[in-house]
């Protein structure tokens, strides 16, 4: 598709759809294939040693996902895209593609529970040390930052506190100690809401397996190259300097401001193998088509269950970005559309046996650990996505015993207050 100046509803339909093929067909192809054959012996050389784009494995590019790629760099105005089989992949791509052993990262302390770990414990394994900011302040991860920083790292909005850091302060903190500024944007949906590259981010990660495909109906993740980082600093010679994986090839020198998505592909995707299935990023593609109409219906109808829990008497507190009492109300307004997610957490009143007890009491509602579905999703992060957290990182997070997350589907909001009616009736006071 030839790049156009149009707007995000556009380019969620018509991005990486090839108009022109021999068949006429309206829709983008699954092509489940694993190879590819080549022309020739010189012709299978050249993909090989990087000099000429083509498929080679489909654990590297395949047709299917090289649109769905399109599509979201598109969306993103980036200039490249990867598609991984998991969010988790996309963080762990990214993350690897930047530091090695006796690097560092440094990250805010409002993250989802299996970056926190993947943080902490995994990477740690292999060299690379996680700096975790006491707060997502700039002011307090500069002091974290050093010679040896090769990534700073947030969430658009934190989970599950929904947390929105100053997106623009820590850009300019990452400029001016020349560090890329990586965001995950997984409850930014792909764009719609928040797009980090506005604000100064180099690079977003995103779990595609939420808003993205919206339907609950496969895993995936993406990361996205904003090219505009300056690789050529001295500081990461996997990127800008001999390749020993391709003979001393330069990926900066050769591939210019899109290496960084490039080094994810032909090292990430090489050695790690995450790669997606075609028929995952063909139910990519298609949830894309309506992200813009789901997300909307899902914030509205996130503002009318918020209001609601906010007035029920066996409800402590409601955590809800939109309303001032938040602490990210203001970031919200700057950064994301309308203000808001569709996501929010309310603690209840009660103890741990008696918040466990309204989630197995909703019918409508479901108990799972996902968001951005068209179901609605109760989760309680205690026993779910934070249990591996300590007391002290569980405090830290802000997830308390009775705190649940609620995640908006696309069911009439009206039905679902019901729901949380007749379960909060089986609640003892």
């Amino acid at each position: 598709m030839k790049k156009r100046n149009y707007r995000f509803e556009t380019l969620q339909i018509h991005a990486g759809l090839d108009k022109d093929t021999p068949s006429g067909a309206r829709g983008i192809a699954i092509t489940p294939t694993a190879a590819y054959r080549f022309r020739s012996c010189d012709h299978a050389a050249r993909l090989f040693e990087l000099s000429e784009p083509g498929n080679i494995y489909t654990r590297l590019q395949n047709p299917t996902t090289a649109a769905y790629e399109e599509r979201i760099a598109a969306l993103y105005g980036g200039v490249g895209a990867l598609a991984v089989a998991s969010g988790m992949s996309s963080v762990l791509v990214a993350i690897l593609s930047l530091a090695q052993q006796g690097d560092n990262i440094v990250a805010s302390p409002y993250l989802y529970g299996g970056t926190y770990n993947l943080f902490r414990t995994t990477l740690r394994k292999l060299g690379i040390d996680c700096r975790i900011a006491p707060t997502p302040s700039a002011d307090d991860f500069a002091p974290l930052v050093d010679e040896r920083t090769r990534a700073i790292y947030v969430e658009s909005m934190g989970n599950p506190t929904c947390d929105v850091p100053d997106l623009e302060a820590l850009g300019r903190l990452a400029a001016e100690k020349d560090v890329p500024f990586v965001v995950d944007n997984t409850f930014g949906a792909a764009g719609f809401l928040c797009n980090p590259f506005d604000w100064g981010a180099n690079i977003v990660v995103d779990s595609a397996t939420k808003w993205i495909n919206g339907h609950g109906t496969a895993m995936g993740g993406i990361i996205v190259d904003g090219g505009n980082y300056n690789w050529a600093n001295g500081k990461f010679p996997q990127i800008d300097g001999p390749s020993e994986g391709y003979h001393g090839l330069n990926l900066y020198e050769t591939f210019g401001n899109a290496a960084f998505i490039v080094k994810c592909r032909v090292d990430g995707l090489r050695d790690l193998g995450c790669c997606p299935s075609p028929f995952d990023s063909y139910l990519m593609l298609i949830g894309l088509e309506t992200l813009s109409l789901r997300v909307k219906h899902e914030v509205e109808s996130t503002w009318r269950l918020a209001e609601y829990c906010r007035n029920h008497p066996k409800v402590k507190n409601v955590s809800f970005v939109g309303f001032e009492s938040h602490p990210g109300y203001e970031n919200a307004r700057k950064y994301y559309r309308y203000g808001s997610s569709a996501v929010f957490t309310i603690e209840l009143k009660g103890t741990l046996e008696s918040t466990v007890r309204f989630v197995e009491s909703l019918r409508l509602a479901a108990n799972m650990t996902m968001i951005g579905d068209s179901i609605t999703v109760v989760t309680h992060p205690a026993s779910t996505t934070h249990k591996q957290l300590g007391e002290a990182d569980l405090k830290a997070a802000g997830v308390t015993p009775t705190l649940l997350r609620i995640s908006l589907g696309l069911e009439n909001v009206e039905d679902l207050i019901a729901d949380f009616e007749q379960a909060f009736s089986c609640v003892e006071e």
